[in-house]
């Protein structure tokens, strides 16, 4: 597949569907919806072979997944996520699959990230997992909460590009976790992170760290970036530490960080105001965007609604494509904004969707 047809297309998980667009010169338009009415918590856009994966929410019926290996001209309901049984003696939340929050694929795998803290993977596309258990045993776990939810919840999986033994995840709230031997072993990487919300003495703590989004710059790889709850960081170093990134403009709360495919000192955020409230702040959307690693920003705002605005960008609602140019930003009410030069300049694609959950280029 193509860069330029991978830049083309855009799916859009919602809570009542999963939209599929492409982009025809500088317009984005909706070319198919599946799923129609169901809630779709996150989505695997296509490979190279045209397999993709959706997650599905379906309350009283539970958690679903379906493949797609036409991308996404039809689907098959394929295995769900789903833990052992639990020995009556367990403690910690219950082991049922809540909600898959994130998918993604590398070396081969197909993780999944879910409430209530596990972490899945897949050899077969989606057709069974299993748990990695050696990360649900860690002792640590049972200290893990919710960030948002009632449970914990892993929502970033960043596989290493380079070293298929290695992926670090993001949990809400439980820090920052790396395996260098395949999942057989884990060690916490979040130091340097702070957690307001804590006493003063378990601030730095890093098994509880609220780490809201962490994306990874593929083309060096060495550097990463954190969208936390307290704040916003960067790591240099693999997540051996995490320094945080101060004199931000706007705000530093927020749930969306997308890192350049290629720049490792271009990062681009949504903010918002926190806690209690959640939306922008002073009514007005916009974009904070860093081209030098973090020193200073850009507050984007040109074609984004500047007044009366509360819409709040979810952790998976802003995506960057693989060119570093075109981007797309999700709601929650519903709208969608499209920027072909770094954000720039941004267009509204639609102001009628159902709330956005996750927006991905494929």
């Amino acid at each position: 597949m193509s860069t330029n047809a991978v830049n083309d297309r855009a799916w859009v998980a919602t809570r009542k569907g999963l939209f599929e667009l492409s982009r025809h010169g500088a317009v984005w338009r909706i070319e198919r919806v599946s799923f129609l009415g169901e809630p779709v918590t996150a989505v695997l856009p296509p490979d190279g072979q045209g397999r993709m994966l959706a997650a599905l929410n379906l309350g009283h019926f539970g958690v679903k997944v379906h493949a797609s290996a036409d991308s996404g001209a039809s689907w098959t309901e394929v295995a769900a996520p789903a833990y052992p049984p639990q020995p009556e003696d367990a403690a910690g939340p219950a082991w049922k699959t809540v909600l898959i929050w994130v998918l993604e694929q590398a070396h081969g795998t197909v993780w999944a990230g879910t409430l209530p803290g596990g972490l899945f993977r897949s050899a077969d596309f989606g057709r069974s997992w299993q748990l990695v258990e050696p990360l649900w045993q860690q002792p640590g776990r049972l200290e893990w909460f919710g960030g948002g939810y009632d449970v914990p919840g892993i929502h970033s999986i960043c596989p290493h590009p380079q070293r298929e033994r290695e992926l670090l995840i993001g949990v809400s709230c439980g820090g920052v976790w790396v395996t260098r031997d395949d999942g057989a072993s884990w060690a916490l990487q979040a130091r340097g992170m702070s957690a307001a919300y804590m006493p003063p003495e378990r601030a730095a703590d890093e098994n509880i760290q609220d780490a809201h989004r962490i994306a990874r710059c593929d083309g060096s790889p060495d550097t990463l970036w954190c969208q936390h709850h307290n704040g916003m960081w960067s790591s240099s170093d693999n997540a051996a530490s995490w320094q945080p990134i101060t004199e931000v403009p706007v705000s530093s709360f927020g749930f969306a960080v997308a890192a350049h495919p290629r720049d490792p000192l271009t990062a681009w955020f949504a903010p918002a105001q926190a806690d209690e409230r959640r939306v922008p702040s002073g009514g007005a959307m916009v974009v904070n965007r860093t081209r030098d690693g973090g020193a200073s920003f850009e507050t984007l705002r040109e074609g984004l609604p500047q007044r009366d605005c509360y819409d709040l960008v979810y952790r998976h609602g802003l995506a960057v494509a693989d060119d570093g140019v075109n981007l797309l930003m999700g709601s929650t009410t519903g709208n969608l904004w499209s920027s072909s030069d770094a954000g720039e300049l941004w267009h509204s694609v639609s102001a009628t969707l159902p709330p956005i959950h996750a927006v991905c280029f494929g």
